[in-house]
């Protein structure tokens, strides 16, 4: 008599519904001149803080937790968010049947100024 394992498989729309409630991560900014400057801000607490300890004693170190604000997280999420700034308008994104695929922005959504899927990102996590 042949059993099968019922525990192991995974229903389609269990995971469609599953892939449809996770959020997108966005750590884009608004331009790649203001991503830098947060770069730089973030860069810079992390440097000053870990410099001006012979300085100022480790109380300096209290300033790099800041840097966790500038950077919205660590700066990998830093480094991420620059290359979702730089594709911000370039790339699209379109999913068919749970397969999501990148593909080049249409250049008349651009003349039209159709909105493109960077636009549904709420503006508090730009």
């Amino acid at each position: 008599m042949n059993t099968v394992n019922v525990a192991n498989t995974v229903k389609p729309a269990q995971g469609a519904k599953a892939r449809a409630a996770a959020p997108e991560m966005n750590f884009a900014s608004k331009s790649v001149p203001r991503h830098l400057a947060r770069g730089a801000i973030g860069f810079g607490l992390i440097i000053g803080s870990i410099a001006l300890v012979p300085v100022a004693g480790p109380a300096t170190l209290l300033a790099a937790p800041l840097a966790l604000i500038a950077f919205r997280g660590c700066p990998t999420c830093w480094m991420v968010g620059l290359a979702q700034t730089i594709s911000l308008g370039r790339l699209e994104r379109q999913c068919v049947d749970g397969v999501c695929t990148l593909t080049k922005a249409h250049t008349a959504a651009k003349a039209t100024d159709e909105p493109t899927a960077h636009i549904d990102v709420p503006a508090a996590s730009r």
